[in-house]
């Protein structure tokens, strides 16, 4: 494999490596055209063959590999389709701080193992037998596959709360924007300014003031005159705010900007029409990027906080994804404005409404979903899919809410609820094994050895990663007060822990069900009234569903089946050292209110094909971005070198592609398995 024999050339001097690095071109070239989904090893494979590269040109000596656990997560494959202007770092458009490559040589060094793996350093990763992931509906022969080769190989579209998909399909400004927009009222009288007032204040906007304020003497000191004047400097001069201030027995009114000089790069006019919806609604396409570094992007150009922006939900990072999304008082134009000058970001579909969004207000996602280099024949496929469409898949809660480094998230939320501060400092700050950034591994050890949070705290370049928040939480109110210090990590990311531990019950409980019982409904059974759970009879069992039967998610609003596999929730937390009946905790935001989930999920707008291509470097789904473009759909060969399933479905708001996928091929989808699977791809 490519990895181990970049790393075994380490050991050779400088004329063999010359000749073995000949050999290895081809592989590396190989490896950037027919890329897999990013994984820690793969993304430092570059790295290590340009030192390789450079060493074998420089005299021979003694190698010391710096970045062993390195991760360098935004170098991911160039997309094949990408919207047209560029952008750079200080934009937004760049990778964040804390993801930044490390230069060489710095900190601890750390020696590479001679013919350590990718798939070695990912032992200690999860897999979905960790996470109670056991089970399948179908009878189908599953067959193996390669998830997200490509980001655009997964493409999601949300299905807005009218039940509508979102399309990006309309670059234009509404009409509304601009013929609809009035200004306040002029002041009656047009002599309140005079023109050397005026060019002041003009100056003053544009920061051409060197003062920073302009001051204007009322001579008539009425209440009237000063409203005037008050009025005229708001409606004339956009942006700029007045007072009126005493000096020396004189009145004056003081022009001034309130926001600041950053804010008024592109002023926002005081005034916003009453006939205009406040939020400007636009669908965002995004290519390689999470939703909230979208937003931020966005924030940075517009100059506005995030939370100005509302959305229904968050979408995967690795994806094209298209989206609804809101901003109070921002006109189309400025937004359109944006498409100049952003890098895999594109705004459209604008229009005015007088509501944010709200998150969970969607029916959905729709997904375009390429699985590439498949092994199963055509009725394999046949078969696995109409299951799916027919019978659905366990709904699962997928890996990604797990975490993928040795220390699994549910971890740390088991320690919360047990009240126990020590444990979850140790959990979040000890060192671990397995593929981490080189910064976060000398935060680790220099925590080990000196617990001093101070200390560990100057090896991160950047403190807004969970680590940096606490180690600052820890050095403001101290180690005998931590659950003050582990609040200032944002609270998402806390309830994230605590959600992740219920979601592993929840899955675990879920496989005991259908091992238990299999696919039909019976007597102790869950199912909902609206949105409170009654408990089936054997009578009503007759009559339902496996697709009407819900399991819990523990806490102390929610009730338990009463067949022997509800009974094993209480088993279960028990052994964890929790009392299910006391899922109250002292810290109000850890205390679990429970819900309920349905077992089984049906997508429904199943369809699929099976696809022949030749260049694995090729798009083979039509994105919204091209269509917009002009640019020609994919065409399909009768014969080809590869083989790819090309399904389409739509699911329901928090559930997981990546199990409905799972059930087609039955294959395990952790990082773990599925490094191993792209690792005998390579080799």
């Amino acid at each position: 494999m490519l990895l181990r024999s970049l790393l075994t050339l380490y050991t050779h001097s400088a004329s063999v490596k010359l000749g073995l690095l000949e050999k290895c071109r081809p592989l590396f070239s190989l490896w950037k055209t027919r890329r897999v989904s990013p994984s820690p090893s793969y993304l430092f494979i570059p790295r290590l063959y340009k030192n390789l590269a450079l060493m074998a040109e420089s005299k021979p000596a003694s190698v010391q590999v710096g970045e062993k656990r390195g991760c360098l997560e935004n170098k991911e494959d160039t997309p094949s389709k990408k919207p047209k202007v560029e952008s750079d770092h200080e934009n937004g458009g760049g990778p964040h701080q804390d993801e930044k490559e490390e230069p060489e040589g710095e900190g601890k060094d750390v020696k590479e193992e001679d013919g350590e793996t990718f798939a070695d350093m990912m032992k200690h990763g999860l897999t979905e037998l960790d996470v109670g992931i056991l089970k399948y509906v179908s009878e189908h022969e599953g067959f193996s596959g390669i998830l997200k080769e490509r980001y655009s190989d997964f493409v999601v579209n949300e299905i807005s709360k009218h039940g509508k998909i979102v399309h990006l399909d309309d670059l234009s400004i509404p009409a509304e924007a601009e013929e609809v927009q009035e200004p306040e009222p002029q002041p009656t009288e047009t002599d309140v300014l005079t023109e050397e007032q005026k060019k002041q204040l003009g100056e003053l906007q544009l920061f051409k003031n060197k003062e920073g304020n302009v001051f204007i003497e009322v001579m008539d000191d009425t209440k009237e005159k000063r409203t005037l004047v008050h009025k005229a400097i708001k409606t004339l001069f956009p942006g700029l705010e007045t007072k009126t201030e005493e000096k020396e027995g004189h009145k004056f009114i003081v022009a001034y900007h309130a926001a600041g000089k950053k804010a008024l790069a592109a002023p926002r006019k005081h005034f916003w029409p009453k006939n205009r919806g406040c939020f400007c609604h636009f669908v965002l396409y995004k290519e390689n990027k999470d939703t909230m570094d979208a937003i931020n992007v966005l924030s940075k150009f517009l100059r506005l906080r995030p939370n100005m922006f509302s959305y229904m939900g968050t979408k995967d990072k690795r994806a094209i994804t298209v989206q609804e999304i809101a901003v109070l008082k921002i006109t189309a134009e400025r937004l359109a404005h944006l498409n100049k000058c952003l890098m895999n970001l594109k705004l459209g579909n604008f229009c005015y409404k007088n509501h944010p969004l709200k998150l969970g207000e969607l029916q959905g996602n729709h997904f375009t979903v390429v699985i590439r280099n498949i092994s199963g024949t055509d009725e394999q496929v046949r078969q696995a899919m109409s299951s799916l469409k027919q019978t659905g898949f366990i709904n699962y809660y997928g890996m990604q809410r797990f975490g993928t480094t040795a220390v699994p998230t549910q971890n740390v939320g088991r320690a919360i609820l047990r009240n126990d501060w020590n444990e979850v400092v140790d959990l979040i700050l000890k060192p671990r094994p397995g593929a981490e950034k080189e910064f976060l591994v000398r935060c680790r050890e220099e925590w080990a050895k000196s617990q001093d949070p101070e200390a560990a705290l100057k090896k991160l370049p950047n403190k807004r990663c969970v680590e940096g928040q606490l180690l600052r939480g820890l050095s403001m109110y101290g180690k005998k007060n931590i659950v003050t210090a582990f609040g200032l990590i944002p609270r998402n990311n806390r309830l994230m822990y605590i959600h992740s531990y219920q979601s592993v019950v929840w899955n675990t409980m879920v496989s005991r069900r259908i091992d238990a019982f299999g696919l039909r409904a019976v007597e102790g059974d869950l199912m909902l009234r609206g949105t409170a759970a009654h408990v089936l009879s054997a009578e009503e069992a007759e009559n339902h569903t496996i697709h009407d039967i819900v399991m819990p998610l523990p806490g102390f609003d929610v009730i338990y089946p009463t067949h022997h596999v509800g009974k094993g929730y209480k088993e279960l937390l028990t052994a964890d050292g929790l009392d299910i009946d006391n899922m109250r905790h002292k810290v109000k935001d850890y205390s679990l209110a429970g819900a309920y989930r349905r077992i089984i999920i049906r997508p429904s707008e199943v369809s699929w094909e099976v696809i022949q291509y030749d260049d694995p470097r090729i798009s083979l789904v039509h994105t919204d971005f091209e269509k917009m473009e002009n640019k020609p759909a994919p065409v399909f060969k009768t014969e080809g070198k590869h083989r790819a399933l090309r399904m389409e479905f739509s699911l329901p708001p928090s559930t997981y592609a990546t199990m409905a996928i799972r059930e087609v091929l039955k294959l395990d989808t952790s990082i773990k398995k599925q490094t191993q699977l792209n690792t005998t791809w390579f080799n």
